[in-house]
């Protein structure tokens, strides 16, 4: 069965989010490793790095992913945020290696008024040029699906396909699938004809083998509408039948999936809940738990409720 996790604050010290995750139940967990919305972070130290494999070790928590920050661009034409984007992104892979975490996810970028062949073009060269400076690293980057929300790039499985096949290590690259964002952006795997029809395009254009990591959540809008809105497994517009069919596919029973819903006031009781109903989708479980509330798809009079997640 797949490693069920969500991503956990490090607020206080990068080791207390395994403290939150097993709290909440993670079997795999993702983190920041620096805060998501600045350019700069203060160095983690040795220390801090020991402390956190240790928790790790300790817990049993394991795959372990970061997800990179929201200013990073890859594919920006405008030369000084590229630079600072490039550098960003071989910060974030640092860190990731010092704290011996197994997978970069990243937001591969946009085009910001340029064409989208020249920005999946400056993605590829920007991974190299980060490859080239963290040779030997053990860290692999996660290419992420996205919303397709104004130019960014990735909304199609192709766009990631020719970044993979642009790069000089394309082993050293994998793909992290959210549902969300798939949903978002026009792919419907709402019931079995739609899922099948979906993972048949994710096994053409990518392979299975690329697929790494599921950022699984439901989506606030309804299908193609490239908003990425988080919202809460069986309460948005995919519904509870998508995450069955995700969850129980062999194909994925060894990977890891991860909740990037939104938090409750408590910053957990909502991960319980949602990580209840996954495994009793999956078959782990046999009812109980807090999951009864997420059942039901929204009605009519609250699709469109502005409340709640963003994306990642």
């Amino acid at each position: 069965m797949p490693r069920f996790g969500a991503h956990m604050s490090v607020a206080g010290g990068v080791e207390l989010a395994f403290e939150r995750g097993k709290r909440v139940g993670c079997e795999a967990m993702q983190i920041f490793t620096k805060n998501a919305n600045q350019w700069n972070a203060r160095p983690l130290d040795a220390g801090v790095a020991e402390r956190f494999r240790k928790a790790a070790r300790d817990s049993g928590i394991r795959p372990l992913l970061a997800h990179d920050s929201y200013l990073i661009n890859l594919g920006s034409p405008r030369s000084p945020l590229l630079r600072r984007s490039r550098a960003a992104l071989e910060d974030e892979l640092q860190r990731a290696e010092a704290l011996g975490l197994d997978y970069l996810v990243i937001h591969p970028g946009a085009a910001v008024g340029g064409s989208k062949d020249d920005c999946l073009r400056r993605i590829a060269e920007c991974i190299d040029d980060v490859h080239g400076r963290t040779s030997g690293f053990r860290v692999r980057i996660l290419l992420e699906n996205t919303a397709g929300q104004g130019t960014v790039v990735g909304h199609r499985l192709e766009h990631l396909a020719r970044i993979i096949d642009a790069v000089d290590e394309p082993g050293r690259l994998g793909v992290c699938i959210d549902t969300c964002h798939l949903f978002a952006a026009g792919y419907d795997f709402r019931d079995a004809k739609g899922y099948a029809a979906t993972m048949k395009e994710i096994g053409r254009v990518l392979g299975f083998r690329r697929v790494k990591a599921f950022h699984l959540n439901d989506c606030k809008k309804d299908l193609g509408c490239r908003v990425d809105r988080h919202e809460h497994i069986g309460r948005g517009f995919i519904g509870q039948e998508a995450f069955r069919l995700i969850v129980s596919d062999s194909r994925f029973r060894a990977t890891p999936m991860i909740l990037e819903t939104p938090k409750g006031d408590d910053g957990f009781g909502m991960d319980i809940e949602n990580l209840t109903l996954l495994r009793r989708l999956a078959g782990r479980t046999s009812g109980g738990g807090g999951a009864g509330g997420l059942l039901q798809r929204p009605s009519a009079a609250r699709r469109d409720d502005p409340r709640g997640g963003g994306g990642t």
